[in-house]
C-alpha cells in the first residue's frame, strides 16, 4: 500500500512531526490549518507555526474556515490521501469526512488514552502530578478523542518538567512514533485496540480562572500548576495591587499562615509546607528572578498575600 497524507495541524507542537514525515520521506499531499489570524499588538496578521513551516517545505496548504464544506470534501475525496494525520488541529471534522472510502484517520494525542481525553493533556497531566504521560496513535471516530489506539509511547513526568520542555518532548516523541505507526501499517501488521471508556478522564480547556495561586493548597500542587501554565497562560498572585506571574518555583519544607512571607527569599507559606518564588513577571516588566525583584521590591516578612 502506498502511503501518502494529508496532514491537519496548527501549533507549534505539530512542526516536529510533519518535519518527521517530511524527512522520511513520505508524500504530503497538502497541509490543512487554522487560517491566519490578527495578532492583538499592532493587528498584524500572523499565520500558524504550521502554516510557516509548510511553506518553507513548499507544500501546498489550505486553511479554510470550515473543513466540512462540501468543497473540502470534494477535494480531498479527488486528491484520494491513504492517511489523514491530524496532530492539534483545532477543528472538528465531520462523519462524512470521516468516511472518505481508502482513507484512515489517525489521530496524535498527547496522553496515554483513555486518560486525559480532550483539549488540554499535557496541562492537566503536570496539575495532576502524574509520574507518566506519554503520545496515542489512535484511528479517528465521531467522539471526542475515542477512537481505537494502535499504539503508545510512553515519557516519564519529572518535577522540573513544566508546560514548555515537556511539550517539546512529546513533540519528539509524536515525531518518532508515527513513522513506528506508519511502518507496521506498511506491513498490514497494525492492530487497533478499543479504549476502555470507563477508565477515560476528560483534560478541559484551561481557564484563566484557574491561574490564580491560592495559598491555602499544599505547596506541591501549587508548584505543579506553575509548572502546568508555564509559560502561558502563568499562575499569579497579587501582591500591592499589582499581578504577579510565576514562571519557576520551589517547594521548601517550612510552615506558616497561608500566603504569609516567611523570609526575605520569597518563600511563602501554603497549606502544607511552603513555596519559594524563583522566577517572575510584574505587570508591564520583563521576566526575571526573584533576587532581582527584592533588590526593587522589599517584602516585610509576615505580610499575608491575597490568595482565592
Amino acid at each position: 500500500m502506498s502511503q501518502n497524507i494529508v496532514f491537519m495541524g496548527t501549533p507549534e507542537f505539530a512542526v516536529p512531526i510533519l518535519k518527521s514525515l517530511n524527512d522520511h520521506g513520505y508524500e504530503v499531499l497538502s497541509v490543512y490549518t487554522q487560517p491566519p489570524k490578527k495578532k492583538s499588538r499592532g493587528q498584524k496578521i500572523i499565520s500558524s507555526p504550521i502554516h510557516q513551516f509548510a511553506e518553507k517545505l513548499k507544500l501546498p496548504v489550505r486553511c479554510p474556515d470550515d473543513i466540512n464544506t462540501e468543497k473540502e470534501f470534494n477535494y480531498l475525496k479527488q486528491i484520494k490521501p491513504n492517511y489523514i494525520i491530524v496532530v492539534a488541529y483545532g477543528k472538528l471534522i465531520s462523519k462524512k469526512i470521516l468516511n472518505l472510502p481508502d482513507t484512515t484517520f489517525l489521530n496524535i494525542h498527547a496522553s496515554i488514552l483513555p486518560k486525559w481525553r480532550g483539549a488540554a493533556p499535557i496541562q492537566r497531566a503536570i496539575m495532576n502530578m502524574d509520574k507518566e504521560t506519554g503520545i496515542s496513535i489512535m484511528k479517528i471516530i465521531n467522539e471526542l478523542d475515542a477512537g481505537p489506539v494502535m499504539k503508545t509511547s510512553k515519557i516519564k513526568i519529572t518535577n522540573e518538567c513544566n508546560y514548555e520542555t515537556l511539550s517539546k518532548k512529546m513533540s519528539e516523541l509524536g515525531a518518532s512514533t508515527i513513522i513506528d505507526a506508519l511502518k507496521i501499517l506498511k506491513i498490514g501488521q497494525e492492530k487497533f485496540i478499543p479504549q476502555d471508556n470507563l477508565k477515560a478522564t476528560y483534560a478541559k480547556k484551561i481557564n484563566k480562572l484557574e491561574t490564580k495561586l491560592n495559598w491555602k493548597d499544599k505547596a506541591k500542587k501549587i508548584v505543579a500548576k506553575i509548572n502546568a501554565f508555564h509559560p502561558n497562560p502563568g499562575s499569579w498572585f497579587e501582591l500591592h495591587g499589582s499581578r504577579i506571574k510565576v514562571f519557576k518555583a520551589k517547594e521548601i519544607n517550612k510552615k506558616g499562615t497561608p500566603g504569609e512571607i516567611l523570609d526575605d527569599n520569597f518563600t511563602i507559606a501554603c497549606n502544607e509546607n511552603s513555596v519559594q518564588i524563583l522566577e517572575l513577571k510584574k505587570e508591564g516588566k520583563k521576566n526575571m528572578s526573584a533576587s532581582d525583584f527584592l533588590k526593587g521590591n522589599k517584602l516585610k516578612v509576615g505580610t499575608i498575600l491575597n490568595g482565592l
